[in-house]
C-alpha cells in the first residue's frame, strides 16, 4: 500500500474518532445531569456545553498554537500562540501524505473543550453560570494550553519544532491525557471547590433525581472514549487496534471492581456504581492504554473501580464538597493510571516502555510521577489564583435563593420536565425535590458518616 492510501486510511480514522470523541459532550451533559436534583439538570448541562464552546473560541484564536507550536524559547513549556494565530496556516494540506493539520486541530480542541467540562461536576448546584464561563476561558489559558503542551507536543524529526517537556524531556509516558485531562482537572474541581465553599446541605446532598440518564450518559461517553483513545494513536493501524483492546478491558474490570466494593461495603450493588466504576476505570486506561498488556489492563481497571469508590467518600471525611466525585474518580483514578504504567508497562505494547514488572527497574516509575507531581502542583496553584480572583472581584457563587429555587429556574428561566400532572410550574423555595418526594440522601453513600 503506498503512503498516499495509508494516509488516506489514518484519516478516515481519525475523522470517525473525532465523531466519536464530540459525542462525549452530551454524554457529560446526561451524565452528570441526571446525577443532579431535577432542579439543577439544565444548568449542568448548559455548564458543560458552554465551558466546551468558550474553549473552542479560545482554541481557534490561539489555543492550537500555544499547544501544539514550536515550543518558545525551546524550554518545553508552551508553544508560540502567535506562530498559528486564527488557525489560517491550518487551511493548506500537508505538503507529503499525512494526516491534516486541520484535522488534528479539530481533535485536540475536542480534547481541551471536555477537559474543562469535567471540572463543572464538582461545582454543581452553588456556581454562578458567568462566573463559570469567565472561569472557563482563564483556567483554559493559563492551566489548559501550557499543560496540553507539556504532554502532547512532541519534537519534530528533525529539530526543527520544539515540543513540551514532559513528552521530551522527561519521556513520561502518557497516550491519551490521564495528566493533561484527568488529572488536571481533578485538580482544578479541588481547587475551585475549596474556594467556592460547600452547598448549605452538605454533607447531605439531594437524590440523583434520573439514574437512567446517567448511565445512558455513561454509556455515551463509553462510546466516545474510543475516539478518545484510538485516536490519539493517531493511525490506523495496531497501536489503535491495541488500545481499544486494552479499554474495553478495563472497561468491564472497573465496573466489576466497583460494584464488588460496594457490596462488600453498603449491602448493594447499584446502578450508579456501575457508571461510575466504568468511568473509573475509563480514566485510569487513558494514559496506560498504549502501554500495557490486556491483562494490565483489567489490572489497572480493576483497581481503579475499587481505589476510586473508597475515594469518593474522602470528601466527608476532609470536609470539601464534591458534588459529583470530580476528585475522586478524574484524579485519584488518573494519578492511579499514570503511575501504574510503571509497574505494567509491557514492552510488546506499543509504547514499548518496560515497567518494573517486566524487568525495566523503575526508570519509568519515576518518570511518571514527576509528570504526575508537577501536573498537580502546577495546576492546583494557578487554579487556586484563578478562582480567589475570581471570588475576589465578580463572586462566583450563586445567591442563597438561587441554590433554594435551583439554577435551572433562577438562571436559565428553564425547567428541565414540564410536569403539568402534579402542579409544578417552576421550582418554589422547598425545591422540586421535595415535590417529587425525592428526600435528600447522599449521591454515593446513604450515611456519609460510613463513608
Amino acid at each position: 500500500m503506498n503512503e498516499a492510501a495509508v494516509a488516506a486510511a489514518d484519516t478516515a480514522w481519525i475523522l470517525a474518532a473525532f465523531t466519536a470523541v464530540s459525542l462525549m459532550v452530551p454524554g457529560l451533559a446526561m451524565f452528570y445531569g441526571g446525577m443532579v436534583s431535577v432542579r439543577n439538570t439544565l444548568n449542568m448541562a448548559m455548564m458543560t456545553f458552554g465551558a466546551f464552546a468558550v474553549v473552542g473560541v479560545l482554541w481557534i484564536v490561539f489555543g492550537y498554537s500555544a499547544v501544539l507550536g514550536n515550543s518558545l524559547g525551546g524550554l518545553g513549556l508552551l508553544g508560540d500562540p502567535l506562530e498559528f494565530f486564527g488557525s489560517s496556516a491550518l487551511l493548506e494540506a500537508p505538503a507529503e501524505p499525512g494526516l491534516p493539520p486541520a484535522l488534528i486541530s479539530g481533535f485536540q480542541l475536542l480534547f481541551a473543550g471536555i477537559t474543562v467540562a469535567l471540572i463543572s461536576g464538582a461545582l454543581a448546584d452553588r456556581m454562578r453560570f458567568g462566573a463559570w464561563m469567565l472561569f472557563a476561558g482563564l483556567w483554559t489559558t493559563f492551566v489548559y494550553f501550557p499543560v496540553a503542551h507539556w504532554v502532547f507536543a512532541f519534537d519534530s524529526a528533525d529539530g526543527s519544532v520544539i515540543g513540551g517537556w514532559i513528552a521530551n524531556t522527561l519521556g513520561a509516558i502518557d497516550f491519551a491525557g490521564g495528566t493533561a485531562v484527568h488529572i488536571n482537572a481533578g485538580v482544578a474541581a479541588l481547587a475551585v471547590v475549596l474556594v467556592l465553599g460547600a452547598r448549605k446541605t452538605f454533607p447531605v446532598s439531594p437524590r440523583p433525581h434520573s439514574l437512567p440518564l446517567t448511565m445512558l450518559g455513561a454509556g455515551i461517553l463509553f462510546f466516545g472514549w474510543f475516539g478518545f483513545n484510538g485516536g490519539s494513536a493517531l493511525s490506523a493501524g495496531n497501536s489503535a487496534s491495541v488500545v481499544i483492546l486494552n479499554t474495553v478491558a478495563a472497561a468491564c474490570a472497573g465496573i466489576c471492581a466497583w460494584l464488588a466494593v460496594e457490596k462488600l461495603r453498603e449491602g448493594h450493588a447499584t446502578s450508579l456504581g456501575a457508571a461510575s466504576g466504568l468511568i473509573a476505570a475509563l480514566v485510569a486506561i487513558t494514559p496506560a492504554c498504549g502501554a500495557v498488556s490486556p491483562l494490565g489492563a483489567l489490572v489497572v481497571g480493576g483497581a481503579a473501580g475499587a481505589v476510586c469508590c473508597f475515594a469518593v467518600s474522602w470528601k466527608y471525611r476532609l470536609g470539601y464538597d464534591d458534588a459529583l466525585d470530580v476528585v475522586g474518580v478524574h484524579l485519584v483514578g488518573g494519578i492511579l493510571g499514570t503511575v501504574l504504567i510503571g509497574f505494567l508497562a509491557d514492552p510488546a505494547a506499543p509504547s514499548g516502555a518496560a515497567g518494573l514488572f517486566y524487568g525495566g527497574g523503575v526508570d519509568v516509575l519515576w518518570r511518571q510521577c514527576v509528570a504526575v507531581a508537577a501536573v498537580v502542583g502546577y495546576c492546583f496553584i494557578v487554579t487556586l489564583v484563578i478562582a480567589a480572583a475570581l471570588k475576589k472581584f465578580m463572586g462566583i457563587r450563586a445567591d442563597q435563593d438561587s441554590e433554594y429555587d435551583g439554577l435551572d429556574v433562577s438562571v436559565h428561566g428553564e425547567t428541565a420536565y414540564v410536569l403539568d400532572a402534579v402542579g409544578l410550574t417552576g421550582a418554589s423555595k422547598h425545591g422540586t425535590d421535595a415535590v417529587l418526594g425525592a428526600e435528600a440522601i447522599t449521591t454515593r453513600a446513604a450515611d456519609p458518616a460510613k463513608a
